[in-house]
C-alpha cells in the first residue's frame, strides 16, 4: 500500500468536485477548491476522521468495500478507480463483477433530475447514487452503512430509512428474481454471493421466493411510499437501463395536478431530507 501516493490522489480527486454536482451548497465561506472532508464522509458512508486518516497517508488498508465507496463518492473515472484500488495494495474489480461505478454522464442526468426522486442502482440493486429530491423522499441513504444501501436488502431485512416502499407481492417476487439473474451473469461476484446469503438465512420469505427457482427484473410500476410527514403518496416508479454498466435508474414521478405531485413539490423545500 502507498500511503503517500493514495492521500495525495483522494486529496486532490475531493478538490476538483464542484459543490453544486452532488448537491451541497457553494456558500462563501468555502477557505478551498472542491469538497469538505466531512461531505466526502457523508456521501460515501465513512467517519469523518477515516477520510482525514487517509488524506494525511496514515489510515489503515482500505477494504474493497471502502475504496468502492470512495470512488463512487468522488466520481472516479474507471481509471482513476483502479489506481487508488492498486496503490491501496488492491486488485481493481475486475471481469466477471458487478459494475459499481457510476458513470459521469448518468451523475449529469441525476442532477438534471433535480424536480423528482431519482436513484441509479447496481444489478444487484444497491443504490449506488441519488439526488436530493430522492433523500427527501425516502430517506438519507448516506445515512446507512454501505452494505445496506440496498433495495432488496431494505425490503426483506428492512432496518432502514423510515419510510417505507411498498410495491405489492409480484414486486417481491421481481426483486428476489433480479438477483437470480444477477447470479447468472455474475456467478463469481462474491458481494452478490454474500447478499444471497445473507438474505436467504434472515428472511423466511426472500428464501422461499428463491427456492422458486425463476428469473426476473425491475419493472416500471406504482409505489406507494410512507412518508412520516406527508403521509402515502402513489408514484409512478419508471425504471431506466443504463446497459453498458448493468445499472437502472429509478424515477419517481406523479401526474400533474395530482395531490402527489404537490407532496413533491414540498419536498423539494430545504430540510424536507
Amino acid at each position: 500500500m502507498d500511503r503517500a501516493e493514495l492521500a495525495m490522489v483522494l486529496r486532490t480527486a475531493r478538490s476538483r468536485i464542484e459543490p453544486a454536482e452532488v448537491g451541497f451548497a457553494a456558500g462563501s465561506r468555502r477557505q478551498v477548491p472542491g469538497l469538505r472532508r466531512e461531505e466526502i464522509a457523508q456521501l460515501a458512508g465513512l467517519s469523518v476522521d477515516y477520510i482525514v486518516r487517509l488524506e494525511q497517508g496514515r489510515g489503515s488498508k482500505p477494504s474493497d468495500q471502502v475504496l468502492g465507496a470512495l470512488a463512487r463518492a468522488l466520481r472516479l473515472s474507471d481509471s482513476d478507480r483502479d489506481l487508488i484500488f492498486r496503490l491501496a495494495g488492491s486488485e481493481p474489480p475486475g471481469v466477471g463483477r458487478i459494475p459499481m461505478l457510476v458513470r459521469p454522464s448518468v451523475m449529469r442526468l441525476l442532477d438534471r433530475l433535480a424536480g423528482l426522486p431519482a436513484l441509479v442502482l447496481s444489478a444487484k440493486s444497491d443504490v449506488l447514487a441519488w439526488n436530493p429530491p430522492a433523500a427527501a423522499l425516502l430517506g438519507d441513504w448516506s445515512a446507512l452503512p454501505p452494505a445496506q444501501r440496498n433495495l432488496i436488502w431494505q425490503r426483506f431485512l428492512g432496518a432502514g430509512p423510515d419510510r417505507v416502499v411498498e410495491t405489492g407481492e409480484q414486486s417481491g417476487a421481481d426483486c428476489v428474481g433480479c438477483l437470480r439473474t444477477a447470479q447468472a451473469r455474475y456467478p463469481q461476484d462474491p458481494s452478490l454471493a454474500g447478499l444471497i446469503d445473507e438474505l436467504r438465512s434472515g428472511s423466511p420469505r426472500f428464501d422461499e421466493l428463491w427456492r422458486a427457482g425463476r428469473s426476473g427484473r425491475l419493472r416500471s410500476r406504482t409505489a406507494s411510499v410512507v412518508h412520516p410527514e406527508l403521509g402515502t403518496l402513489t408514484l409512478d416508479c419508471d425504471v431506466l437501463s443504463v446497459p453498458e454498466a448493468d445499472q437502472t435508474v429509478i424515477v419517481y414521478s406523479a401526474g400533474t395536478g395530482t395531490a402527489t405531485a404537490s407532496a413533491l413539490e414540498l419536498l423539494r423545500l430545504p430540510g424536507r431530507a
